[in-house]
Order: structure tokens, then sequence, then C-alpha cells
């Protein structure tokens, strides 16, 4: 069972105090959207085996929604942050790279980490 902390009231519970809601940070598309992208926008979802990044509701707490950064074969729970932010927070990224040799933001995103170039490496 994962425990998780909600970040906007810092109640933790075990995951029937919360509902999940599906993979954290999507990027709608806008109206002038092909039939193909607004498909992938509704339908695609990553699936992973390992790091993902999620959002939860806390249903019998606070009621607001907030993300979740877990490993989806261990259940390991790398932390959790609010949901008015565009991307994973710089200590989560961090616990998650130290807990995970190896991993890495754009493996997941298909994009440069903040601060980072895109070969990987720390940005000028």
């Amino acid at each position: 069972m994962l425990q998780l902390t909600c970040p906007c009231c810092g109640a933790t519970g075990e995951e029937t105090e919360f509902h999940p809601g599906g993979e954290a940070h999507l990027r709608r598309v806008g109206p002038g959207a092909s039939d193909e992208e607004f498909a992938g926008y509704l339908f695609t979802r990553k699936n992973p085996k390992g790091v993902h990044f999620e959002r939860w509701r806390h249903v019998y707490g606070c009621g607001k929604w907030f993300h979740v950064a877990r490993c989806t074969a261990t259940l390991e729970v790398f932390g959790s942050y609010r949901a008015d932010v565009t991307a994973p927070p710089p200590e989560i990224l961090a616990r998650i790279a130290q807990r995970r040799p190896g991993w890495r933001l754009e493996d997941w995103t298909g994009e440069a980490a903040p601060g980072e170039d895109v070969e990987g490496g720390p940005s000028a």
C-alpha cells in the first residue's frame, strides 16, 4: 500500500484516503490542433515500469489535487508536490537521481531537464 503526503495540507495517509487522477504534467493542445493531436492528448498516456509522475486528489482531506513521483515497479514514493507547477521540483528530481542512478528526466519527458542542455550536462 502506498503512503502519500498531501503537500497542500501536510496530512499523510494510505492511498485509500486519496484518489488517483492519471499522468501528471500533460500538455493540453489548443483549439487549432489537428484531430490526431487532440486524440493523442485525450488517449495517449505513458505507462512506464519505473519512475512515473501522477496526479492525486486528497479526497478524504483538503480535497486538493497534487502530484506524486513514484516508481510503478516497487511502489516507492519519491515525494509529492503541489499541482500548480509545470515541472517536478529539483529536490524531487535529485531524490529520484540518487535512488535511481542513470535515470534522467528527459527519458520520461523527451526534453532536457531545467538547467540542463540537450546533451544532459549542465547548461552554461
